[in-house]
């Protein structure tokens, strides 16, 4: 590599969300493994999320901002911001000269990737749905290589996309076709994942659409509900009510776990809950998030609804009693649920996480100029 160093370095910049840093932390996991320095490049939102990360990731906080959020105060000192932490991270990397740096999505991203621009050094963006976001989007002419997670993805004309599949992290990948326990007469799980956007609609309709149950299935049920921090205490207590036994919690720090042992799962289309699923193998309920930029969660969940792997439930006709009825269907019928799981795991990439790492280690060895 580059310099003569013993440990090559790569740079990650990832934004704030679990879409954007479980890739990543797939990654970092991987070249730690193979050797190398890894530093991660985020904000404070995108730090909560890096408990996850080997101890031995350098994480640093860079300044960045979205024109898109905030008051209009927050939109007139963004460009200030995004200057200011492209200026720290200029000048970091050409202390540093990493080999290699890749963006994973999001505001956070853009001091890194504009700096790897300004120094020349190979760069390579990972966009995991199956549209582009704004900022890999803007990036997409001005990097080496554009890593795919979801197949077709949206592209700018011109633009070659490679399709490495999205990375997962280490905890999933090893329950890769966990084997799958059918509904039936016996304690069984739904899990509800909504993500960090858009998850009220998910506590307003899912627990609901459970208490609707035949009594004769929702005996067996426990949850394991995922809601924002405003909606716990209303969703504990619905669930309370009706007597359904229900874990809830804001954040589930061991969702593989949750997902391999659960009979069903319910869940927002992002691209990293999709890989999840499909490497471990479960039947699901999908959401798309509706104000997601593009109805990116729409294509992503394309490949397990065509595999019939999952019902696709489109936000604007999503209420209680149809839910229900689907969760029915799947919780009464273990032959269909297991051909479900089985779905699922036909559209799984184990090797996203390897073949991610061998992209950005032919770019960091080819170089750019």
């Amino acid at each position: 590599m580059s310099d003569g160093r013993k440990q090559p370095l790569i740079v990650m910049a990832a934004g704030g969300t679990g879409g954007h840093m479980f890739p990543a932390q797939s990654l970092a996991e991987h070249m730690l493994r193979a050797g190398w320095r890894v530093k991660l490049c985020t904000d404070a939102r995108g730090a909560r999320y890096t408990g996850g990360f080997p101890h031995t990731t350098e994480v640093e906080q860079i300044a960045s901002a979205s024109f898109s959020r905030g008051g209009v105060a927050a939109k007139m000192l963004a460009p200030f911001r995004i200057f200011s932490g492209t200026l720290a991270a200029t000048w970091r990397m050409w202390r540093d000269r990493p080999d290699v740096v890749i963006g994973f999505g999001g505001y956070p991203t853009i001091p890194s990737l504009t700096a790897a621009w300004i120094l020349r050094l190979p760069r390579a963006v990972h966009e995991q749905n199956g549209v582009l976001g704004r900022v890999n989007r803007f990036f997409a002419k001005r990097v080496n290589a554009v890593a795919c997670g979801t197949w077709p993805t949206d592209l700018p004309e011109g633009i070659e996309g490679y399709h490495v599949g999205n990375p997962v992290r280490a905890a999933v990948a090893e329950r890769a076709g966990a084997g799958y326990i059918p509904p039936g007469d016996y304690p069984m799980s739904i899990l509800v994942i909504g993500g960090s956007q858009g998850a009220r609609i998910l506590s307003d309709v899912v627990p609901p659409a459970i208490a609707s149950l035949p009594m004769d299935v929702l005996r067996n049920i426990r949850v394991a509900h995922q809601a924002r921090g405003e909606d716990l205490n209303r969703v504990a207590a619905y669930y309370a009510e009706e007597g359904i036994d229900a874990d809830v919690q804001e954040f589930f720090g061991d969702v593989p776990t949750r997902m391999s042992e659960a009979q069903l799962i319910i869940s927002r289309a992002g691209a990293s809950s999709i890989a999840d699923i499909s490497v471990i193998g479960r039947p699901s309920i999908l959401i798309p998030y509706a104000a997601a930029t593009g109805d990116h969660q729409t294509a992503n969940a394309q490949a397990l609804k065509g595999a019939g792997a999952s019902i696709l439930v489109p936000e604007s006709r999503l209420n209680h009693t149809a839910l229900s009825e689907q969760i029915e269907t799947i919780m009464t019928n273990p032959q269909g649920a297991s051909q479900m799981s089985r779905a699922a795991l036909s559209c799984a990439m184990p090797d996203a996480t390897q073949d991610l790492a061998n992209l950005v280690q032919f770019i960091a060895q080819k170089g750019t100029a």
